[in-house]
């Protein structure tokens, strides 16, 4: 796995590597810039093939360090100064009054004027075709104003190749925020650790390619207090649930999948099919009568229990159809196209206070249990109170039933995903995903997971309940819960990357994730590390 850290968090490593372990600040600024410096040549590099094929842009190399008063800027004028020394030509602008310079940022500008750099303290007039972004580090906390949002603007409008120093200014780097305005990059160069504003979103969109260089901040310099937050990099994945070669379809587990209200049978089909091709032994489904030939047709492999007019045993309710098969499962999951109605909403209390079997709660689910307010507050008193007496619970909410479930905006959700995720996970003591472009999953009082596997394409109806089977499936494989929610969500997205190799992101449609969970837990299985199709 790979840490993600708050801007707090990587200023005590800083301050740990520095003030503890004895490496001097200019030291690590030095090999900052130096990770940059050979970034741009390898992008030159690559712009050198290019133009073999007259699709070059960079040709005459001309560079500007844009940058700010703090230890950014000085990161900055350190890479500019390296560029120069290499035959780049280079100017150097600092955005701010010099007397509020940090030190080490005043060295480098002593150091560049004693190479006979001049030093612009305006709005360049020449164009570039490469610019550093070192206005801002990842202390920033507003919004860029005055001469600081003009030089954003002037970056963004440059259509130079852009570079940003640790993350690019404008974005914050515990939530991703974008502060009134925010560099736009081809390429962020951060250090030592993943921050948390590369990965969530819209700072994700504009860091653009993200490189984590080591400059000598290692993980001693957590001191034993490592991030919560953590993401799987590249090449990286869970391992799978363990295979008994002596095994049967009982041993691999059993899912009762409560799902499908009439015309919302895809629902059912999508997440019982991705119950099995996550490796469950067996899936059953409850679902009303009327659903009964789609899903036979569809997931043939599927057993049913019905509940309905002219169902096996004359009309079963579907909180009769429950008990009767419940005893059968060892995982429950519910909600996808499950419907909002009365019968769904008996349904829901029964499965969170009537068994204490692990329970995957999704979209209808979700709805159901945020409408009925009292329910939901003495559930979470229930679950807080008696925490060793409650059964496995994961609820995964979109943004949109998250805000309901929260009774918050989904502004603020969209603000600050992570914090939401981790207050409701301790509030529920439940395992709690918000699904997006970037999915968070928290666990009460613990570990945060944000995932980077995925694509656009998978922004489309019954992805879902895709995930939802996925989770279910895990589960009844006796994974614990958190991990069955990351490793679940980590694999859902490689399968949409997989399944977007075959059909474009346009034209990905939710039945291609199952085709595309084969092909991810085949190499998985097979440990040959070909899970890597498009991270970002």
């Amino acid at each position: 796995m790979e840490y993600l850290v708050t801007a707090a968090e990587m200023k005590e490593c800083d301050r740990n590597t520095i003030e503890g372990f004895g490496i001097p600040s200019l030291v690590l600024m030095e090999r900052a810039a130096l990770a940059c410096a050979d970034e741009i040549r390898r992008e030159v590099g690559r712009e050198i093939c290019r133009e073999a094929r007259g699709e070059g842009t960079l040709r005459g190399k001309r560079t500007l360090i844009a940058a700010g008063c703090g230890n950014n800027g000085g990161d900055g004028f350190a890479v500019g100064r390296l560029l120069m020394q290499e035959g780049f030509p280079v100017d150097f602008w600092l955005v701010g009054e010099r007397e509020r310079c940090s030190p080490e940022t005043r060295i480098q500008l002593s150091i560049l004027e004693n190479y006979g750099c001049r030093i612009l303290n305006h709005v360049p007039d020449g164009e570039y075709d490469i610019i550093v972004d070192a206005l801002f580090g990842i202390g920033l906390s507003r919004a860029p104003k005055g001469r600081y949002a003009d030089a954003v603007e002037y970056i963004n409008q440059s259509g130079a190749f852009v570079l940003s120093v640790d993350i690019p200014s404008g974005v914050g780097a515990d939530t991703g925020g974008v502060y009134g305005c925010a560099v736009r990059a081809d390429v962020t160069v951060t250090f030592a650790f993943l921050k948390r504003g590369l990965v969530l979103y819209p700072g994700a969109a504009c860091a653009g390619r993200v490189v984590t260089a080591q400059i000598g901040i290692t993980q001693e310099s957590f001191c034993g207090k490592p991030p919560s937050a953590f993401t799987f990099g590249q090449g990286e994945a869970p391992p799978l649930p363990r295979r008994d070669p002596n095994g049967n379809k009982g041993t691999f587990g059993k899912v009762l999948l409560a799902a499908g209200s009439p015309g919302m049978a895809g629902a059912a089909v999508l997440s019982a099919s991705a119950v099995l091709h996550a490796g469950a032994g067996m899936v059953r489904v409850l679902a009303g009568e009327e659903n009964r030939i789609i899903l036979q047709t569809a997931v043939p492999e599927a057993m049913l229990s019905l509940y309905g007019q002219g169902s096996s045993s004359g009309k079963k309710s579907m909180a009769e159809a429950f008990r009767a098969a419940a005893g059968w499962a060892d995982v429950l999951a519910a909600g996808p196209g499950l419907g909002t109605g009365a019968e769904a909403e008996e349904l829901i209390r029964l499965l969170l206070t009537e068994t204490k079997k692990p329970l995957v709660l999704d979209a209808d689910g979700i709805n159901l249990l945020a409408q009925d307010r009292d329910f939901l507050e003495a559930l979470c008193l229930q679950r807080q109170q008696r925490q060793e007496e409650c059964g496995t619970l994961i609820l995964t909410p979109h943004p949109g039933e998250l805000a309901r479930l929260t009774g918050t905006d989904i502004r603020q959700v969209l603000a600050d995903p992570v914090s939401l995720c981790r207050t409701w996970a301790d509030k529920l003591n439940a395992v709690l995903v918000c699904k997006g472009a970037a999915t968070v999953a928290a666990q009460p009082q613990g570990r945060c997971y944000i995932n980077r596997s995925g694509n656009s394409g998978m922004a489309t109806a019954g992805s879902g309940d895709v995930l939802t089977g996925i989770i279910a499936g895990l589960l009844a494989q006796k994974m614990e819960p958190f991990e069955a929610a990351c490793a679940g969500i980590y694999i859902h997205g490689l399968a949409g990357d997989a399944a977007a190799e075959l059909s474009g992101e346009y034209g990905l449609r939710a039945g291609k994730l199952l085709d595309g969970m084969d092909m991810v837990i085949k190499a998985l299985e097979q440990k040959k590390g070909t899970w890597e199709w498009k991270l970002k």
